[in-house]
Parts: C-alpha cells; structure tokens; sequence
C-alpha cells in the first residue's frame, strides 16, 4: 500500500495510484476528517481526470458534497480551503514526471495534515482496501464546479499596490503545468510585460525539461529577452526558482534569505527568525547569522516548515528547493506569491536582482547525488552511521553532509556541502558509492 511520504501519496499513475486506491484513499479522508464539503483540484497530467473521478466516489461513499476547481495551482486550493473553511484534496505528483500522479490533502483551514491525521487516513484506508473494493464503475462527476483560477487570481493581484510592477520584463516558465493560466495573469494584472513559455500542457509535458527543476530553457529566454528576471514554477505551482538578469539561478534559499531581510528591514521578521529545513546551504546560515537573525532548521518537508512557523508565530519559511511560505498570507509554499513578492521587492528598491542576490549571501559548494534503492530507507542515517562519520571528518570542519531518503520516491539523497567543489563532488561520490553497493 503507498503510504504518506513528505507530502502527500505519490506513485506511478493507475499502476501504483490506481483509481481503487484513490477511490479508498477520498473513503478513508473523509472518514477522518469529516468536512461534509470537500474541494478537489488538479494539476495538468493526463491521468488527472480519472483520478478526479474516483476520488469523487470515494467522498461521495461517505456522503460528502464535491466542488470541482479543475486545474489550478496546489496554493490556490489551498488558498480556498482557507478561505471557505473546508478539507481540499489536489491530485498532483508535484515535480515528478508525467507517468506519476499523487494526492496531497489539506484539513480544513488550507493547512497540511500532521503526522497523526495522516496515520489516521492511512489505518482507515487499509480497511477500506481490505475490504476488496471494486474501481469505480462510471465517471463521477462533482456536485459543483468552481471558477477557482479567477478567485485565486484577484486575491493574489489584490496583496500588492495596483500597477507595482509597471515597466518590469519579465520570463515566465509554468512548467507545462497548473500554473500555466495563473501566472501570467497575475503578473500582467500588476503591471509587468510578461513573456511566457511552458504554458501549453497536453497532459505529458508537465516537467519535462522545463520548469523549476529544469530551469536552463528559462535562463536563455531571460538573456535573450533581456528580462529583469525569470520565474520558473514547478508542476503544481507551489515552488519557485529565479533567473536574475545575468542569467544566474536563484534558489530557495537565496529567496527565502532576501525575504528574511526585507521582512527584517520592515520590521515584520516576528521573532527576527526564519525557518528553513536541513538541506539549506551553510552559507544561509552564516548569512543569518551575520544579520542576528535566528534560524530554525526542521525536517525536510513544507509541512514541518509551517509547523514550525505556527509553533513560533514566525512570518517566513521555506525549503531550499523552492518553497517559500509567507505565513501571514499563505497558508502553504505559493511559487507565484514569492516570485511576485520577489519581482516587487527589487523593483521598488531600484536594485538589479543580480546584485541582490550576490550581496545577500555566499553559497557553500553544494553536491546533491540521489542513489536509487530497491527498497525506502528511512532510518538510512543510522544505517550507515559509521560511513557517515568518516565522511564528515573527510571535511575537516569546513561543510557538512546530510544523508536522507527521499520522502516521495525510492531515492537514498546524499548531499555534501565543502569549502571547494572538487572536495564536495569527491565525498558525496565517495558515500553515493556505499550507497549504492549496499542498497541499490
């Protein structure tokens, strides 16, 4: 049975997440938590629809009323859970290739599940798989249908000053995906001269070669056009990657950093502090600690980064990867929020985004190796703890090494941080190796 990983269920789509499973997974969500309404959105894969279809007889086995948003963004769903104060389910597999699919739930508020619901959810849905269902018989169809992209939309134009980003170029890559009409609207409702590309899904090019994995298409178009800078967005929306105007990457962590130090400037950094997971670069956390801000590390996952926001009453948080959470506006990551909040916080200071990026920190050499197994590894750290150890001391203080399966695929990630590249490449080769032989 697929099982909760880092966010949501994911698996190859209607081989591994079939439509029994999805239909189980709406029975047993509901059972859980009980919202009498519930709304269902999707990203752009083909699979999409039907997995739509059998979530909606799940939910409609335990009497629960389906409002349909179709393709939207991940934050917009979100976004409306909140607002009309309902569970929401997105059938999404985030970043991953077109062949899988998942399903991401949030409980009422917009919020993401804790550990104890998920576990909940999945007791409930082995009974239901026990029980030998059936897939569903016929296409179910939703209750109501909800112009969900226009609503989203008009909320996010309506959080900054009307016209803000006039005279601003700016490159768009929607990945192929559920950002693919949202996007450019909101950024052409504030003003920018917009340039889009990756807009046109046809139900398999979701990621492929595009997007905020795949951002290299985007740093041509950014020097090409001569942008100001360049979103890339990934599948479903709720992460963002930035070209500044040089055609330089800038990740997460560089994001999250300059948002810390705006909100700081401003005043509304509450507890002077940021949150971020253990895969943010060390030289984030030196840049932090040079401004006295304090830096709360958590697992990796948005959802521990906005329990630690709640658990703190923190105003900002994010991964690494691209997730950024404004807590006061947002509930989960929302890629067009900080790429908006980001294209609006240069422009007004009159600053290239290179120069802000550059000044605001130095990155540590960072190698990433992802080792696929025959089996998940949790408790990998563990497992090779002594190799772990060996591997650090390799570094002689200067980085670090995280070691971490993945939470979303059978993956073993092996990331070294070191003062020069050659040394970072060589240890993390050195332990993927181990990996590999012991694993694979």
């Amino acid at each position: 049975m697929l099982r909760f990983g880092t966010d949501g269920v994911r698996g190859v789509a209607l081989t591994e997440l079939t439509t029994v499973y999805v239909q189980c997974l709406g029975i047993a969500a509901a059972q859980v938590l009980n919202g009498g309404t519930w709304l269902i959105g999707r990203d752009t894969r083909e699979s999409g629809e039907v997995l739509e279809s059998a979530l909606t007889v799940g939910l409609h086995a335990q009497g629960q009323t389906v409002q349909s948003c179709g393709v939207l963004p991940t934050p917009a769903l979100a976004f409306l859970s909140a607002r009309r104060g309902v569970p929401a389910a997105m059938i999404t597999a985030s970043h991953n290739p077109y062949s899988d699919n998942g399903v991401k739930i949030f409980a009422v508020g917009g919020l993401k599940l804790t550990d104890d619901v998920e576990a909940s959810i999945e007791a409930s849905l082995e009974v239901a798989l026990a029980d030998d269902p059936v897939a569903p018989a016929s296409n179910a169809t939703a209750d109501v249908v909800v112009d969900a992209v226009t609503e989203y939309v008009q909320h996010v134009v309506s959080l900054f000053p009307a016209g803000c980003l006039a005279g601003v170029r700016v490159v768009l890559d929607c990945a192929n995906g559920a950002m693919s009409v949202a996007g450019p609207a909101a950024v052409a409702a504030l003003g920018a001269e917009v340039i889009v590309m990756h807009a046109t899904p046809n139900g398999t090019n979701i990621n492929a070669e595009c997007g905020a994995t795949h951002p290299a298409s985007l740093v041509h178009a950014v020097l090409e056009h001569e942008a100001h800078a360049g979103l890339a967005f990934d599948g479903d929306g709720d992460r963002v990657i930035a070209v500044d105007n040089e055609g330089h990457i800038v990740d997460g962590d560089r994001l999250i950093a300059l948002a810390a130090l705006q909100l700081q400037a401003e005043g509304r950094l509450s507890g002077n502090a940021v949150v971020v997971t253990v895969m943010s670069n060390l030289g984030f956390h030196r840049a932090m600690q040079a401004a006295g801000i304090t830096v709360v590390a958590t697992a990796v996952g948005d959802r521990y980064v906005l329990e630690a926001l709640d658990a703190g009453g923190y105003a900002i948080g994010g991964e690494q990867s691209g997730h950024v959470i404004y807590r006061d506006l947002a509930t989960t990551g929302d890629g067009l929020l900080a790429g908006l909040r980001l294209l609006h916080h240069t422009h007004s200071s009159n600053r290239s985004l290179a120069e802000m990026s550059r000044d605001v920190m130095t990155s540590f050499p960072q190698v990433l190796v992802n080792v696929r197994v025959a089996d998940r590894h949790p408790d990998i750290a563990i497992e090779l703890a002594n190799e772990l150890a060996t591997a650090e001391a390799a570094l002689g203080g200067e980085g670090r090494v995280l070691l971490r399966a993945s939470g979303t695929e059978p993956l073993v990630r092996v990331m070294v941080e070191a003062a020069t590249d050659a040394v970072a490449h060589d240890v993390a080769n050195g332990l993927a190796d181990i990996v590999r032989a012991r694993f694979s």
